[in-house]
């Protein structure tokens, strides 16, 4: 057994100093190798493990929260960027959306005028064959005039198809015209269903 004099006085030899010496205060430790002195040492093991545990987990909990503010802070530029983006996306995609609408309206001013140039010189480069009149129906084109033959009529129509711009052509009307006294005259109709390379466009 150890004891430990926390007065600090010397041990006394005789018997007076014994009387001396019972009133100081004496603490028992326990020898080195006792079992409370292990669990002692074992305590202060642990202690001394759980507070470097500690102090590293309090370290990486601070350089988390370092970590998430700039995260934040950088998911919030991007969210501006992103706001940005989407606001000149729209702006282009309003644009693109007024450029289609002029180039259909373009479109819907040239269209009439390339369908008839187109058989105005078909019609021109037909011998013995006059347009009196042509319909726009849509899907189809109507075409009235007069050729001096039904040989003539035939050329038209295959002309016609040459240009690539309709699908089907038919004769929808065709007779001998007798106020022509002089000479044969043929009035016809023709019935043109657009749908070809060039209709499509």
């Amino acid at each position: 057994m150890i004891r430990i004099n926390l007065l600090g006085a010397p041990r006394p030899k005789n018997k007076r100093g014994s009387a001396a010496a019972s009133a100081a205060v004496v603490m028992e430790v326990g020898d080195a190798g006792s079992p409370k002195m292990k669990v002692l040492v074992v305590v202060a093991v642990v202690a001394v493990f759980n507070l470097g545990y500690w102090y590293r987990l309090d370290k990486v909990h601070k350089d988390i929260a370092v970590k998430v503010q700039q995260a934040e802070q950088k998911n919030r530029e991007l969210a501006d960027v992103k706001a940005r983006y989407l606001e000149r996306q729209k702006q282009a995609d309003s644009y693109k959306r007024r450029v289609d609408v002029i180039d259909q309206l373009r479109a819907a001013q040239s269209g009439p005028v390339n369908l008839l140039n187109m058989i105005g010189d078909t019609v021109n480069g037909t011998e013995a064959v006059w347009l009196n009149t042509m319909k726009d129906e849509g899907q189809s084109v109507d075409i009235q005039g007069m050729a001096l033959s039904a040989d003539a009529v035939a050329n038209l129509i295959e002309n016609l198809q040459k240009t690539g711009y309709f699908r089907n052509i038919e004769i929808k009307e065709t007779y001998q015209d007798t106020s022509f006294k002089d000479m044969q005259a043929f009035q016809f109709t023709l019935t043109c269903e657009k749908g070809g390379d060039k209709g499509k466009s």
